[in-house]
């Protein structure tokens, strides 16, 4: 499946691990790289140190490539940029911020740079900020997601009309078939987050793996868009939001019903009740917990016999 992507970051699969918060540690992000794929560690929930050990633990469990994900709104992204750099990480992933306050930087030290975005003009400007590559990433995605709630199917053409460097589909995407569907609408590969959630390993608690095996259709939600929009299981954390929203809420009122940590207490500590629960619409079709580098095996085992079938029209 030699590709433009796949020629870019040195992988067999155009198949990207998302960094995902409190999932995507060493064990998952090797596992990846190791089966064709890209893993991606999720920076976004380490410390400058952690995140550290975490590369060093990958490099030992993988001779192939694999990369860290940015989220850029973190307070101790310098640190943890330095640690990218004095590690020599080849491929970084920035997401929810300005790619060019870091794009230059991590270029000029040898890492190709690729920016997550949600809608064309955000695109246009990555590109132009000098990135390898993007993320077009739908609303239908778990986590922080942008605020146009335009799907994956809708934003891919407009995207990939828009720019000349390769293009990455994100949101939504949870089998072959689906990345098919991608590929046809012009991504050179995929992004997979929700699904790589659901694998012995990632480091997410048990309870959230099980909660996400349970999900079904409508099960989650965009919400909090008045500070950063997020989506999420509905639990009962959510249900008190949906009150506060009722009541005509805040934004104020809103950041301190969310306070610190909220995410880690949920996805990380397993607490079902208090915690933040963050997945993508897709969940609503995963029902088994699966190896990752099964799932990446699968992925492209059923991309080719999908491709197969299809046929011309008369």
């Amino acid at each position: 499946m030699a590709n433009a992507l796949s020629q870019l970051f040195g992988i067999r699969y155009p198949i990207v691990q998302a960094g995902m918060v409190w999932a995507s540690g060493w064990r998952l992000a090797s596992a990846v790289s190791n089966a064709g794929g890209l893993g991606l560690l999720g920076a976004g929930s380490m410390y400058p140190e952690v995140l550290r050990e975490h590369i060093q633990k990958c490099r030992k469990a993988t001779d192939k490539p694999f990369g860290v994900n940015v989220p850029l709104l973190y307070p101790d992204i310098a640190q943890l940029m330095e640690v990218i750099v004095e590690e020599k990480v080849p491929i970084v992933f920035t997401a929810a911020g300005n790619p060019s306050l870091w794009t230059a930087h991590l270029k000029s030290h040898g890492c190709i740079v690729v920016h997550v975005v949600s809608s064309v003009k955000f695109a246009l400007k990555a590109e132009a900020c000098g990135v390898d590559a993007v993320v077009a990433e739908g609303f239908e995605a778990g986590g922080h997601n942008g605020r146009e709630e335009t799907t994956t199917m809708v934003l891919l053409p407009l995207v990939k009309k828009a720019i000349s460097i390769p293009l990455i589909a994100a949101g939504g995407i949870a089998s072959g078939e689906a990345m098919l569907a991608a590929m046809a609408l012009g991504a050179d590969g995929v992004q997979v987050g929700s699904r790589f959630v659901a694998t012995p390993e990632a480091s997410s608690h048990p309870n959230f793996k099980s909660e996400v095996l349970k999900a079904s259709q409508g099960s989650t939600e965009l919400t909090l868009k008045e500070l950063t929009p997020v989506r999420m299981l509905k639990n009962p954390f959510y249900e008190k939001l949906q009150e506060l929203y009722r009541q005509g809420a805040s934004a104020e009122k809103l950041k301190e019903a969310l306070g610190r940590g909220r995410a880690k207490k949920g996805m990380f500590e397993g607490d079902l009740v208090q915690g933040e629960l963050e997945i993508g619409q897709v969940a609503a079709q995963i029902n088994t917990l699966t190896p990752a580098g099964e799932l990446v095996r699968e992925f492209v085992t059923v991309y080719n016999q999908e491709m197969l079938k299809l046929k011309p029209l008369d």
